[in-house]
């Protein structure tokens, strides 16, 4: 009560923050009307004068006011969008190292300019992060007329692009990218043989878009670079078999927890199943001998029971693709890790594809704080403002919008069962749709808006075709003459083709569109419809300048026309009391786009994404979820107490409860998810951070190397180490002669030096000290190595060395990655044993590191010895591995499998006939088409049918 008291006198602590930069907006205000005189060539030579202030001692801060005021009159001069204020503060937020909450249609897009340009005057480059290449590309050209006009460069990385075109990409004062590029160009700077190949030049400064997207829910996955393992499909299938035969006190099921494990019964079960197939040879299941065949066990009853087929993936020309839980999007070329994705596979009797070993990784959260400063912006990041600032020491500010919101979000409706639920949607829908309200309804799975789908068709709708130009003309028409069309629009991974004209006509009267959370992202609904792709559509191929000019009138007096008839759309409302309290009452309801939810999703966050698709811009509009208790999420959360009071409370079929304080409830349940998923996030991170350590080490070990011309003292001091070791293991220090191991010695120094020396007559000598021995041994060694250096030219010797060094650690590096992933599987365990799992990780990590150094140094020393050098191609051309980037487009779908390394390839050029795709061998889907055509191979002979 006092907190409330006090917000109310002196404003929240967001509210003082805002009210903290109005001194500033109001002097970028004053320098307005001086700015406004000047010439374009005065304006943009305001550019070399700042860096001139910055050469001689000024900061960026010293320059803000005067910086901001320059992008806004340029921005007004190229773009004619002159910055709001609100705009200019949400800049400002962004320059000081955190994240802008802006809502939908706040203009995101142009506020980012103003830090962008005040922080590029550095020389060092700022990068902006966008969710895919469309709108990278879209804003790059869009906004860098803005940076253009003021003498600023500007580069683009979106996938397909060679090393040439990203490292000028990357050498202009602002680079747009999306989160994978940069993360995989990250990576495979990692992974080349020469710093002048490398395409990045640092991390200075990123403003992410869409920051909640990419820095909590893509958080949860990493990066993979990856190479294939053997084949194992045989394995998956035949457990497989056996999976049906469970019961389920076989195993224990938390939907909650989202885990699965056997029980006793259904250990001894799945043993004997598999013994009597043969699968298990010896033992049982828990030998250390099997642990393999548990690994696989798991997996398998995870496909079978956690993941439904239309929810968490769906099944499409033969290949098991994810659906995004957050997006409703397919993710082609993205996989389930740990063969959970060949046990889907296997569970679904499609192809099973090989597993992939890991060739380099890092977490989207680990590369970002790799940047001196970070900041971003979106519509949604308040619910998620704990974990923005723990992890990545982002403070969220929620800046006001330039018009107030007029959009009016509704109670929730609550009904016992689900099918009480989508009967009152079907008919609050067609009440919509005869007063022509523009209806976007979202829904949390393909599942789900199918079915909504098949319920409108048998209440008497049709599904548009958007293929079909009648289909879509009839909506017009029906818009036109004021008399609901009855038809209805899907927007749902199967149709994410159309996605671009469905959301176009989304806002128009009368227009039904059910989505799943796909339409949450980079869209802008606009009531009457979207003017700009009609135009484009309408004047294709117009020529006439006057015809064309004709036809755009016409098209926006049209939209015009049908943006009044959304907003007066709304309708009068009677509101029927409960029993014995006020007289019904009449409200006013109002028009604008309706947004109508049937299901709460688990983060608040993708529920206020789906409303925030209305009321844009001081638009009206209205939302309402409508819930019942068979929900997902009421189900687990404790819904059964709930059910049983309703029934004795006497509520009836079809009605539902309405109150604020249900609202309340659903918003505490979904904290609790929300503070549990980030609590899995953050001990995710704790691990990955052990990781993240030694990569820093490794890769920052690896640049040294192949910075230096000569690594001569470095394989000199390696080789003087291994030859202590190996003398130190066979001869312990004071030692009597008798105990010392000499044949062991000779033996590893002929497998590890490639010499052969008498140890055993050495330490048969009178007075002989292991000092003596060490020393002969470094003195062959020696030799042998300048030997090779006479024969071979120092020239030769100095590249020999330096790219077998670098080679070895990149395998080593790779088995390690291997290794950590299996100890992160099995170090769970160890916590029945009343020890932290994660101490027990960071301590088994270290140990496994230092081994891994330590073989690095044998590896090197033992190939050097024995080194023949027939040819020495330059180190720049070594050959990266086979691997593949697994990218997907979060907004698309878009599958962006691509090698890494271009010059793999499994046929040689010669040996492909464009005519004979028998010889093309494996294509990947986003290289050119073997064919000759020049269209990508997933447009033209991979195109799926």
């Amino acid at each position: 009560m006092f907190g409330a008291l006090a917000r109310r006198v002196f404003g929240s602590s967001n509210d003082r923050i805002v009210s903290s930069y109005r001194s500033k907006v109001a002097a970028i205000g004053e320098l307005e009307p001086e700015l406004q005189k000047l010439t374009d060539d005065e304006l943009r030579a305001r550019t070399e004068h700042f860096r001139r202030g910055l050469a001689n001692g000024n900061t960026l801060d010293d320059l803000l006011v005067p910086a901001f005021a320059t992008v806004r009159e340029a921005a007004r001069r190229v773009l004619g969008q002159r910055h709001f204020d609100t705009q200019l503060i949400g800049g400002m937020v962004l320059h000081g190292g955190s994240i802008a909450e802006m809502k939908t249609g706040e203009g995101k897009t142009l506020v980012a300019t103003a830090p962008v340009y005040l922080n590029a005057l550095l020389g060092k480059g700022v990068h902006v992060v966008t969710v895919n290449d469309y709108l990278a590309r879209r804003d790059a050209e869009w906004m860098g007329r803005v940076y253009s006009f003021l003498g600023l460069s500007t580069g683009i990385i979106v996938h397909g692009m060679d090393d040439e075109q990203r490292r000028a990409a990357y050498a202009c004062d602002v680079t747009y990218a999306t989160n994978n590029e940069l993360g995989f160009d990250y990576l495979r700077d990692n992974m080349k043989y020469d710093v002048g190949s490398m395409v990045q030049r640092g991390h200075g400064f990123a403003i992410v878009d869409e920051v909640d997207s990419i820095l909590v829910d893509e958080a949860r996955t990493p990066l993979i670079i990856s190479g294939p393992m053997d084949d194992k499909s045989e394995l998956y299938v035949a457990i497989d078999k056996f999976l049906p035969q469970l019961v389920p006190a076989d195993y224990e099921l938390d939907e909650k927890q989202r885990t699965v494990t056997l029980t006793e019964e259904g250990n001894e079960h799945i043993e004997q199943l598999l013994r009597d197939a043969g699968v298990l040879k010896e033992g049982t299941l828990y030998d250390i001998e099997n642990v393999t065949l548990v690994h696989h066990v798991n997996q398998a009853l995870k496909a079978h029971t956690l993941f439904q087929r239309d929810k968490e993936y769906i099944v499409r020309n033969g290949e098991v693709i994810i659906i995004d839980e957050f997006t409703g999007r397919m993710m082609p070329g993205r996989r389930f890790s740990e063969g959970l994705h060949q046990a889907l596979e296997a569970k679904e009797h499609v192809q099973i594809q090989p597993e992939n070993r890991t060739l380099a990784s890092i977490t989207f959260q680990n590369y970002f704080r790799l940047y001196k400063k970070l900041a971003g912006m979106t519509g949604t990041a308040a619910t998620e403002a704990d974990e923005f600032l723990d992890i990545y020491n982002l403070p969220v500010v929620e800046i006001p919008t330039n018009l107030p919101i007029a959009r009016v979000d509704e109670d929730d409706e609550v009904y016992r069962t689900a099918g009480e639920k989508y009967k009152a949607v079907i008919s609050e829908i067609e009440r919509a749709h005869e007063r022509l309200q523009p209806v976007l309804v979202g829904t949390a799975s393909i599942e789900k808006s199918e079915l909504l789908a098949d319920l409108l068709k048998k209440s008497g709708f049709k599904q548009i075709d958007f293929t079909d130009p009648s289909s879509i003309e009839k909506l017009y028409s029906s818009a036109r003459s004021g008399k609901p069309s009855r038809q209805f629009a899907v927007l749902n991974a199967r149709f994410h083709e159309q996605e671009a004209f469905i959301v176009a006509e989304a806002g128009i009267p009368g227009a039904i569109t059910i989505a799943t959370n796909m339409a949450g992202r980079g869209t802008d609904i606009k009531l009457g419809g979207n003017a700009d792709m009609r135009i484009a559509e309408a004047t294709q191929g117009v020529e006439d300048e006057a015809e064309r000019a004709a036809i755009i009138q016409k098209v926006e007096a049209e939209i015009a026309t049908f943006r009044e008839v959304v907003l007066n759309s709304g309708e009068l409302q009677e509101i029927e009391p409960a029993k014995g309290s006020r007289p019904a009452k009449t409200v006013q309801k109002p028009g604008g786009i309706y947004i109508m939810g049937t299901e709460r999703h688990e983060s608040r966050r993708i529920d206020n994404q789906l409303r925030g698709r209305s009321g844009r811009q001081g638009d009206p509009g209205r939302s309402k979820f409508f819930l019942s208790l068979q929900d997902d999420l009421m189900r687990i959360f404790g819904s059964d107490r709930m059910d049983g009071m309703l029934q004795r409370l006497g509520l009836q079929e079809g009605e539902a409860i309405v109150h604020p304080w249900i609202n309340k409830a659903i918003e505490k349940a979904q904290k609790k998810v929300e503070a549990r998923n980030f609590d899995i996030r953050k001990n995710l991170l704790k691990y990955d951070n052990v990781m993240n350590d030694q990569r820093k080490v490794v890769f920052e070990e690896r640049r040294e190397l192949i910075e230096q011309e000569n690594v001569a003292d470095t394989v000199r001091d390696m080789r003087h180490t291994v030859i202590e070791e190996m003398v130190s293991r066979h001869i312990p220090a004071n030692a009597y002669p008798e105990q010392w191991d000499t044949e062991g010695l000779a033996t590893e120094v002929a497998e590890k030096l490639n010499l052969d020396v008498p140890v055993v007559a050495w330490a048969q000598e009178e007075g002989i000290a292991e000092d003596d021995i060490l020393q002969r041994l470094t003195e062959a060694a020696d030799k042998s190595a300048s030997e090779r250096v006479e024969r071979y030219g120092p020239d030769v010797m100095h590249h020999v060395e330096k790219a077998i060094l670098v080679q070895t650690l990149d395998g080593l590096w790779r088995e390690h990655l291997v290794t950590l992933d299996h100890l992160r599987q099995v170090v769970g365990l160890r916590g029945y044993a009343q020890r932290d799992p994660l101490n027990e990780y960071k301590t088994e990590a270290f140990e496994l590191f230092q081994a891994m150094m330590a073989r690095l140094q044998e590896a090197t020393t033992a190939q050097l010895m024995r080194v023949e050098v027939v040819q020495a191609p330059p180190l720049e051309e070594q050959q990266l591995p086979a691997m593949e980037a697994h990218h997907f487009d979060p907004n698309t779908g878009e599958d962006e499998m691509a090698l890494a390394a271009p010059s793999v390839r499994e046929l040689a050029v010669g040996d492909i006939n464009p005519r004979d795709p028998s010889t093309w061998g494996k294509v990947q889907r986003n290289a050119l088409c073997p064919c000759g055509s020049g269209k990508k191979y997933k447009h033209c002979h991979g195109k799926l049918d």
